[in-house]
């Protein structure tokens, strides 16, 4: 807590499956930003990826609560979910401010890319202070990130802050790929989101 204000930190996303390169990002975000409480935030449909069809968004909230039970700072919300429909970020923000709290938004680099072009995004930026973390290794990302930080801070009067910190680079879609053709694939996941994918037989 800072001048009477907790720091509370937004970490959603598909989560389909969760896996260890979230896991790492979410207790950088925690440490990074000082936070008092991080929530993790399921999407029920996300507006900016495509889901497979036979998704059940309850499946992947089991999955985040599974790997962060018992953790006091980290809460694992169905807000979203619950919600229904596109899950749009500026929604999560409203339900989560006030007076007494400094809301961080996390996302990875190609959101921070095109956070300009989500849905409200004046109020995006006025609600929160928006934080991403490098996922991937490409160099010639830099410039493009600089200048669009440059577009930011000209346009909402803030910047997307980095987190100092490199995470795995790991996609879900590349797990959901190797659990479709038999490959290795526990080794990318928490244990006890392992088990909960052979237990319900996903992404076979």
């Amino acid at each position: 807590m800072l001048n009477g204000q907790l720091r509370i930190g937004i970490y959603g996303g598909t989560f389909a499956p969760i896996h260890n390169g979230h896991v790492a990002a979410a207790e950088a975000f925690l440490r990074g930003m000082e936070l008092d409480l991080l929530y993790v935030i399921p999407a029920a449909i996300p507006p900016h990826k495509q889901i497979d069809a036979s998704d059940d968004p309850i499946h992947r909230l089991r999955m985040c609560e599974r790997v962060f039970a018992g953790r006091r700072d980290i809460l694992v919300s169905d807000m979203e979910i619950a919600r229904g429909g596109r899950s749009y970020t500026v929604d999560t923000l409203r339900a989560l401010s006030g007076a007494d709290r400094r809301l961080f938004l996390l996302m990875g680099t190609d959101m921070m890319l095109t956070l300009d072009e989500w849905r409200e995004s004046e109020e995006i930026f006025r609600l929160c202070y928006p934080v991403y973390v490098r996922r991937e290794s490409d160099p010639i990302l830099e410039a493009r990130i600089v200048a669009k930080n440059k577009e930011y801070l000209e346009k909402f009067g803030k910047i997307v802050r980095r987190l100092p910190v490199n995470v795995v680079e790991l996609a879900s879609s590349d797990i959901r790929a190797c659990v479709g053709r038999g490959e290795a694939w526990e080794h990318l996941v928490p244990p006890v989101v392992a088990d909960y994918i052979k237990e319900h037989r996903l992404y076979e």
